[in-house]
């Protein structure tokens, strides 16, 4: 591959930070800083790991960026996923910079600001596809790409030390269902003119050829709907993919069917999109979920979310038989257009299974594309762009490791690819490339209304709780004399039932009688002694009869007689 001359002006070089999404899919944000300007790529969540129990996501830590906020110019949008823009409402609480982003990114943005209020707070400008704009010492510009949603772009990051690539996420498709295709051209161009890094999507990099276009799916939702007639049908994807719905409203419309929206993310993205023109929905084709009962059931469709088997999704609720509105009956076609990501299969497989029980039948086949660019797809943009180095991006690591064999195959020197985890900080200039610090990342976890209060000693506790339960000893004290007044009493939670177990809590009751006339034998026992003594009695005895760890809570409690 042929090597490409940098501008370089002062001898200043360029730091690129990944603060999150190498080491999973998810947690997308990285830092690009050049002296006094630092602009941010994305700020996406990821979902909680099953040992997270109770948190409802995930956001990065941004303690780089607020220890930095007088650098901080702005953040810069790839495009409208979760993985990429769902931290923004808590980051920005944080942080207040401006947020540029295309058109109907902007707009699923500005619904998330809206359910935080701070939707007045926030500077936000909406960008086209090749326009730049100038943040400090960068110039961004917005290339057009294809990707599961409309509106995706990647950035050229121009800066004294070089232009920088970041491909967002992508494919190469060139009969999209909405809009134009990828910009080739505008890649050869910013190619000729002298790339030092592409920083590219890897999700797909270990699946050989190419990605097959979007438009294929309408296809096969055109023979599904041939076929099932006579069956009411309901398809589950992801609210996000705006192209999806409008092909299965294509078909739904071609067949003479009325469409159902289903679960508040699928309504809320699909409002947004057809109020922004990205959506194109024949008059009287949308009707309100009430309004089923007035139709034959062969001339519904139901569009809905919960692919991915997430227990509050609406397809869940209709498979476990709570859904207030929707009754899964024989007959059902119930089609899912996704693939399940790695970590959810048990989670889509139960719901398959208590769909198939109550009759319906499930298709779950070739009715879904990738949004991600496969091997082929990555050769072709390295081909144009020529980077002098290449770092993998958006993946677990042995995602970017196959995207590091797919640069290295073009030429691209081993010593030029960078396979990085997030917190490092890789310096950038025409002469080298290197990793030269490690910043301070990390995973905040959110629960509730509560961001960052629940750590890993939390998360241990829930843990433990979960696979052990708790035991409550309660007892009350004089509080001069330290004399037992009542007590100890148990209470079990988890552990075991205490009616069936009487013989045991007898046994422990003795046991803590005598660990407590021990203590209590000392003047002026300390209530901490006394607690730790309690605990500490109270696990052996435990695990000697039971081999069992429950939590031991003891409270104690004084009475002035």
């Amino acid at each position: 591959m042929k090597k490409t001359k940098q501008v370089n002006n002062d001898g200043s070089r360029l730091k690129v930070i990944p603060l999150g999404g190498l080491e999973q899919i998810g947690l997308n944000i990285t830092a690009f800083e050049y002296e006094d300007s630092i602009v941010v790529v994305d700020c996406g969540l990821s979902f909680p790991d099953d040992d997270m129990l109770g948190i409802d996501m995930v956001i990065p830590d941004i303690t780089y960026l607020k220890d930095n906020a007088d650098k901080v110019k702005g953040f810069v949008i790839t495009h409208g996923h979760e993985d990429h823009i769902g931290a923004l409402p808590y980051v920005l609480k944080q942080l207040n910079v401006p947020v540029y982003a295309t058109r109907l990114t902007m707009g699923i943005i500005e619904n998330k600001l809206k359910e935080h209020n701070l939707l007045n707070h926030t500077k936000r400008k909406v960008i086209k596809f090749g326009q730049s704009i100038n943040l400090g010492q960068f110039r961004i510009e917005f290339i057009k790409t294809n990707h599961s949603i409309v509106d995706a772009a990647a950035l050229a990051i121009y800066s004294p030390a070089g232009t920088v690539v970041h491909t967002g996420d992508f494919k190469v498709d060139y009969t999209p269902v909405f809009g134009d295709a990828i910009d080739l051209q505008r890649f050869a161009e910013i190619g000729k003119k002298g790339v030092l890094a592409m920083m590219s999507d890897s999700t797909n990099a270990e699946r050989p050829g190419f990605t097959m276009s979007e438009r294929t799916v309408g296809h096969t939702f055109d023979n599904i709907f041939l076929e099932h007639r006579n069956t009411r049908i309901i398809i589950a994807t992801f609210a996000s993919n705006v192209d999806r719905v409008q092909q299965i409203i294509n078909s739904a419309y071609k067949y003479g069917r009325k469409v159902v929206v289903e679960g508040r993310s699928m309504v809320n993205i699909i409002s947004t999109a057809s109020e922004l023109g990205y959506l194109q929905i024949p008059d009287k084709t949308l009707i309100e979920t009430d309004q089923l009962r007035n139709y034959p059931d062969e001339k519904t469709v139901i569009i809905t979310t919960g692919s991915q088997g997430e227990s509050m999704a609406a397809l869940s609720r209709m498979a476990a038989d709570v859904h207030k509105k929707v009754t899964i009956k024989p007959g059902d076609t119930v089609i899912f257009s996704s693939n399940p990501i790695p970590g959810n299969e048990k989670a889509v497989s139960k719901v398959i299974n208590e769909l198939s029980q109550k009759g319906a039948d499930v298709i779950f086949q070739d009715a879904h594309v990738s949004g991600h660019a496969c091997q082929e797809e990555l050769k072709l943009i390295y081909s144009l762009l020529r980077p002098k180095y290449a770092i993998p991006v958006h993946g677990e690591f042995r995602h970017l490791k196959a995207n590091a064999g797919i640069a290295q195959s073009l030429g691209i020197p081993k010593e030029n690819i960078f396979i990085m985890q997030s917190g490092e900080v890789i310096e950038l200039s025409a002469d080298e490339a290197k990793i030269v610090d490690r910043v301070h990342t990390g995973a905040i976890l959110v629960d509730g209304l509560g961001v960052g209060d629940v750590g890993n000693i939390v998360l241990r506790d829930r843990q433990h709780l979960a696979e052990d339960g708790i035991l409550i000893v309660v007892l009350t004290l004089e509080k001069r004399s330290n004399q037992l007044l009542a007590g100890p009493d148990i209470v079990s939670r988890g552990f075991v039932y205490v009616r069936e177990s009487e013989g045991l809590m007898e046994e422990a009751r003795q046991v803590l009688h005598e660990t407590l006339d021990e203590c209590l034998r000392k003047r002026n026992a300390d209530w901490s002694k006394i607690k730790m003594a309690i605990r500490d009695t109270m696990n052996e005895f435990i695990w000697k009869r039971t081999k069992r760890k429950p939590m031991i809570l003891p409270i104690i409690m004084d009475v002035d007689l």
